[in-house]
């Protein structure tokens, strides 16, 4: 059996490099679930573990019709209420997110919803009813790779906008990174992290 490996299928939607690029974001399938308050707070955890339960419930499902998937890199979208203003001088816990994970574009609402039914009656997810399946489409995007911890991100994003306005464009969408690592097991210093922003002239 073929496991399909989205990060390999797509692999320019998950590579960036040091320095700020442009790129054309498709049209994908994703499993997302919104929140809002601090990422190392109790609901965010919670929150990706609801997305992994039925990612991996789907997957399973899948296998067993013999078409079988890696479950792919998490990814957040992230925003604020106020317009205008740095996020980062906007309190933790009124930060809004968006946590996501690619799918196979021919999983069907149907399997989406068996899975949540599953998860449920296992009990495995308080928050696995507050998943949706959804497609976005981001577009024209400029995106750059960060290496290390995150509280660093202010440092690279600097480069991205400067980035953004010395070619004559302005953001329209939301902050997006993409985990390349897993930082709930890899150490601060060597996490990758795709950041990405929308963008139009």
């Amino acid at each position: 059996m073929v496991k399909l490996d989205l990060t390999k299928a797509f692999k320019k939607y998950f590579t960036a490099t040091p320095q700020p690029q442009l790129v054309n974001i498709e049209k994908g399938l994703y499993l997302t679930i919104t929140g809002q308050g601090d990422p190392d707070g109790e609901g965010f955890a919670s929150s990706i573990s609801a997305l992994y339960s039925i990612a991996y419930a789907i997957k399973f499902s899948n296998k067993e019709k013999g078409k079988d998937f890696v479950v792919c890199k998490l990814e957040g979208f992230w925003w604020v209420d106020v317009k205008n203003v740095d996020p980062l001088t906007v309190p933790r816990s009124e930060w809004h997110y968006e946590l996501a994970i690619m799918l196979p574009d021919d999983i069907s609402q149907q399997q989406f919803e068996m899975a949540v039914k599953k998860v449920i009656e296992k009990k495995k997810s308080p928050l696995a009813s507050q998943v949706e399946l959804k497609k976005i489409e981001e577009g024209l995007s400029i995106q750059i790779l960060h290496e290390g911890p995150f509280k660093k991100e202010p440092e690279t994003l600097a480069i991205l906008h400067n980035y953004i306005l010395q070619e004559g464009y302005t953001m329209h969408g939301r902050h997006h990174e993409i985990y390349l690592s897993d930082f709930r097991k890899t150490a601060p210093e060597k996490l990758k992290t795709i950041l990405r922003y929308p963008v139009r002239k």
